[in-house]
């Protein structure tokens, strides 16, 4: 069975992503790996933070012995967030680090902080232009196993090519937070067609119709 290392130690994120990939993989986390190098997301788009991830952590795997050599093992990475109209874009590829200020740096930031800045910056911004939309980029690696001895890691680097698939979820932001469910900005976005929220819609909805639900339906197209 492949093997799919999906790196992030958010556990809301592996939960959506087991339950829209189903069992065809068997997974494993960050928290599977706790000497994993932290990869600073320092790229200006969604795709090369995505990709940045993936291949750091594949060549870091690859030149570990910390996985089978025989194994069919892929590095599943995502980037993603909130992008609102009426803020340029903003908080884009800042969404989870949105309340300490667009710096790569700074680590992430609490939800409800997050959340309250962007309903300030949009306190008198009327319904109709509260346009917004998720969106999600994947990046996913192989790990080059099975290198010969000695093989540098340029060399390795060089065989993690990366596959992107994207999804988009257009929606609009509504002025106080709704549900109790979900994570992130889902309890102030109402997806397009919905009059609810990500956080009181429940996730056997949202996973058909969210960001990252259209981005991994395209990557289960592709990868068996």
């Amino acid at each position: 069975m492949t093997k799919l290392l999906i790196a992030t130690r958010n556990r809301h994120k592996v939960g959506e992503i087991r339950a829209i990939l189903g069992d065809r993989f068997e997974y494993l986390t960050l928290d599977d790996f706790p000497a994993a190098p932290k990869v600073v997301e320092d790229a200006d788009t969604f795709a090369g933070n995505a990709t940045k991830k993936a291949v750091e952590l594949a060549r870091w795997l690859s030149i570990s012995s910390l996985v089978t050599r025989h194994s069919s093992l892929f590095v599943l990475a995502d980037d993603s967030g909130l992008e609102v109209d009426a803020l340029g874009g903003r908080p884009g590829v800042y969404s989870a680090r949105f309340a300490a200020g667009d710096s790569a740096g700074s680590g992430n930031t609490p939800d409800a902080d997050n959340n309250a800045k962007l309903l300030r910056l949009l306190e008198n911004v009327p319904v109709e232009k509260r346009t917004a939309r998720f969106r999600c980029v994947i990046a996913l690696v192989p790990v080059p196993l099975g290198q010969v001895e000695g093989a540098s890691p340029v060399c390795i680097a060089e065989k993690c090519t990366a596959q992107i698939y994207d999804g988009a979820c257009e929606g609009k932001i509504i002025f106080e937070p709704c549900g109790q469910n979900g994570f992130g900005y889902d309890p102030l976005f109402v997806p397009e067609g919905f009059t609810r929220s990500f956080a009181e819609l429940g996730d056997d909805v949202k996973n058909k119709l969210s960001h990252r639900a259209r981005a991994l339906e395209k990557l289960r197209q592709i990868v068996a």
